[in-house]
């Protein structure tokens, strides 16, 4: 993990799936109690995710939702990405190519500001049942 300020960085394991979710979102919400203004969860060396992972995913981003702190998460994989789009993850959570990027984070990789399309996509999501 890497702290900026109150900004941190976490790497995810290579698996997010139902055998360390749980851990993975304990971790995450600590992370939030600890004062994080934004937390990167750096899923670039994922290369599975199983629907016990989205969960954690969207719990934290959830929790997140209701103090100050906003989510972003770094996917690279192909397959990662998938899931996340085909669950709508994606429309929910700001996701980047990279982690230089979701600091930079003015955009999201759809070319949207953030502030415009963060709350839109939360809206999409919730009726989408993510």
């Amino acid at each position: 993990m890497l702290w900026i300020g109150q900004v941190a960085v976490v790497t995810l394991p290579a698996e997010v799936d139902v055998t360390n979710a749980e851990a993975v979102r304990e971790d995450l919400l600590s992370i939030l109690s600890q004062g994080a203004t934004l937390l990167v969860a750096d899923m670039s060396k994922t290369s599975f995710c199983d629907s016990a992972g989205v969960s954690a995913l969207v719990r934290t981003f959830r929790r997140a939702s209701t103090g100050a702190s906003t989510v972003r998460l770094v996917v690279s994989t192909p397959a990662v990405q998938r899931v996340l789009s085909i669950t709508g993850v994606d429309r929910l959570i700001d996701t980047y190519p990279s982690v230089a990027a979701s600091l930079a984070g003015s955009y999201d990789q759809s070319g949207q500001p953030d502030e415009v399309q963060s709350d839109d996509a939360a809206a999409k999501a919730d009726t989408d049942g993510a």
